[in-house]
């Protein structure tokens, strides 16, 4: 069996997450999201590559959205309403009540302020909402009989969940976007250790270690006191949730603490909402905010109040938090046309800003001038200061999480090429698991994990449990070498009416009719020993065995060989070192004067393809030790 993923988005780029993952016949789509540096086609997943009829309710199992972040959620409306999909969709409560005022914002910045043409009106919203179901930390949910989900922890903003699921013995976790460290409001992600086929995680700062959290933050209070310090105004472009609260809290004790009089402000009434809803979510928060809750609310922000247009070039320094984040638009990018140009003024950028965002220009070295879309220029005279208060996890938390988790297969996600591909050397070379970074628009299969309860036959018993000793002289005549020749493995053999059952090799002759099982092609192969000092590894079987295996690895492909301590198999092919002094498979000696080791090579049926590439490496390889 296997589990097959069709990268919708996020593939070698950071936006417009979709992950599409087949497990047992069991369909599961994996956020929704828009990319927000594109406003063509690029700006949603090619939902045509899921269903070609665009049937998508027979297509899909469900949908699992991770967090109301525009580029996991921002296609959901469009893909639902205008798409038409009816299925299930499942999130937790926090996401499920602010994806909406997300989903809002955008539309009206994108639709009545920029002029663009609609995508999704508010009724889309409203009805894509009343699809879902909501799901609590760690409750097992049953989609069908065969398929069941689980969320956790995901810190990154409140109600960000990372994903587990199972279809019978296969098993998987998509991370969606997470945090391995607390911060002022949020926890660190926190799940449980799972056997896992494979994870699909983030990978935005593949490459980055971060400076400690303190660290960061003075630099940010140190940048934005010395603006207003010097009679300027400070821009801090974000997003409505996640990073707004987090600086707000931050600047507020700050604020307090140094007794500055400067007002702080948040633009439009967006964020006041979604406070109000930070304010009733506590449960998701952290501990250091729980515990403070009975005596204060961390969201009641004393110094921070409303912003009002008609303030945009009011005398006098001030701090200002403008939605949308990155500069795409709306009144961030209103303001950032009036305060760019004055050299006194301060720029923020608290996080991750896509290509052809600019945001992405800002932080890519200080421009001089920004175009527009419709060929304006605005003059950068101010200063630019970009900030690592991302809520993504980084390198080194990847890492960890990896290493916890221990899955036998990674796929890479939401992050650039060239960091993408350094982090994936680093989890095959340090963790030894098989790792992916595909790009969009590929799909990803690997093998997954299946177990079945079966009988075994008292015979098989027997002889997989009792001592067989054979004796038998070494090469070089000195010792004898002393092997246990009981069964290691069985027969798997399942017949109509009775349950499958594993049985001894010799019973399955008299379950088929016959009276012998003899190999029908061999070939014993001289191999030369590299040096002198081999020949003291001459009777560990199993160290001559690793020496063919690495050869074979290299000719073959890697899911056709496999080595089974004492022998290794080659589809139909099975080679071991031969002991016996006359072999009656030995096709003559070569190298003379040289150290010579012997492998049988059989096979049962005739796929002469296979037996001749093994043949083949078997006579062209000489081994040995450093």
């Amino acid at each position: 069996m296997t589990i097959s993923s069709l990268v919708l988005g996020a593939g070698q780029e950071v936006g417009k997450s979709c992950v599409v993952v087949s497990i047992n016949g069991k369909r599961i789509m994996f956020d929704c999201g828009m990319h927000m540096g594109h406003l063509d086609h690029r700006r949603y997943p090619d939902f045509s590559l899921i269903s070609k009829s665009g049937d998508f309710d027979s297509a899909l199992t469900c949908i699992i959205i991770t967090h109301f972040h525009l580029d996991h959620i921002g296609a959901l409306p469009y893909f639902t309403e205008v798409c038409g999909y009816n299925g299930p969709i499942y999130m937790t409560y926090p996401t499920k009540a602010l994806a909406p005022l997300m989903l809002e914002d955008y539309r009206k910045v994108m639709v009545e302020r920029r002029g663009e043409e609609e995508q999704f009106s508010s009724d889309h919203i409203l009805e894509c909402m009343k699809k879902v179901t909501v799901v609590d930390l760690k409750q097992t949910i049953y989609v069908d009989d065969a398929l069941q989900i689980r969320a956790y922890y995901a810190g990154h903003v409140i109600g960000a969940a990372m994903f587990y699921a199972k279809v019978g013995d296969s098993t998987m976790v998509y991370t969606g976007d997470y945090n391995m460290t607390p911060d002022r409001h949020l926890g660190a992600a926190q799940i449980d250790r799972l056997q896992l086929d494979l994870v699909i995680t983030e990978s935005t700062y593949a490459t980055t270690v971060r400076d400690s959290k303190h660290a960061r933050e003075r630099e940010f209070l140190k940048a934005v006191h010395k603006c207003v310090a010097s009679g300027g105004k400070v821009l801090i472009p974000t997003l409505a949730l996640g990073r707004a609260q987090e600086l707000c809290m931050l600047l507020d004790d700050y604020w307090e603490r140094m007794d500055i009089k400067v007002p702080i402000y948040f633009s439009a009434g967006l964020t006041i909402q979604a406070n109000m809803y930070y304010k009733m979510l506590i449960n998701w928060t952290n501990q250091k905010v729980k515990d403070t809750y009975a005596s204060r609310n961390a969201f009641d922000f004393k110094n921070v109040c409303s912003f009002d247009r008609s303030i945009i070039n009011a005398p006098g320094p001030c701090v200002l938090f403008a939605t949308p984040g990155m500069l795409i638009g709306g009144f961030s990018l209103e303001v950032f046309k009036q305060w760019a140009p004055d050299e006194l003024n301060l720029v923020t950028l608290p996080g991750y800003c896509p290509v052809e965002t600019i945001g992405h220009s800002l932080m890519s070295g200080k421009p001089t001038k920004i175009v527009l879309d419709d060929k304006k220029q605005i003059d950068v005279r101010c200063q630019i200061h970009q900030l690592s208060f991302s809520a993504h996890t980084d390198s080194k938390g990847i890492m960890d999480l990896m290493k916890f988790l221990a899955p036998k297969h990674v796929i890479l996600v939401h992050g650039e090429k060239p960091k993408m591909t350094s982090l994936k050397a680093k989890i095959e070379s340090e963790l030894n698991i098989q790792c992916f970074d595909p790009a969009n628009n590929t799909t990803v299969t690997i093998p997954s994990t299946n177990y079945a309860v079966v009988d075994q036959s008292p015979t098989f018993v027997k002889s997989s449990t009792t001592p067989n000793f054979k004796f038998l002289l070494s090469p070089d005549k000195s010792h004898l070498v002393v092997s246990d020749l009981r069964v290691a493995e069985g027969i798997l053999v399942s017949e109509n009416n009775s349950k499958t059952k594993v049985v001894h090799q010799d019973e399955l002759l008299a379950m088929v009719g016959e009276n012998k099982h003899g190999i029908q092609f061999a070939y014993c192969c001289p191999v030369s020993i590299r040096n002198e000092e081999s020949t003291k590894k001459m009777v560990d079987n199993c160290y001559w065995i690793r020496c063919l295996y690495s050869s074979l690895l290299s000719e073959l492909p890697e899911e056709n060989v496999r080595d089974c301590g004492e022998n290794i198999t080659v589809e139909s092919v099975c080679v071991s070192v031969c002991m016996k002094e006359k072999c009656d498979y030995r096709i003559g000696i070569s190298c003379s004067g040289a150290k010579i080791l012997h492998f049988c090579c059989s096979w049962f049926m005739p796929d002469e393809i296979v037996a001749t590439k093994v043949i083949s490496v078997l006579k062209n390889l000489v081994i040995g030790f450093e």
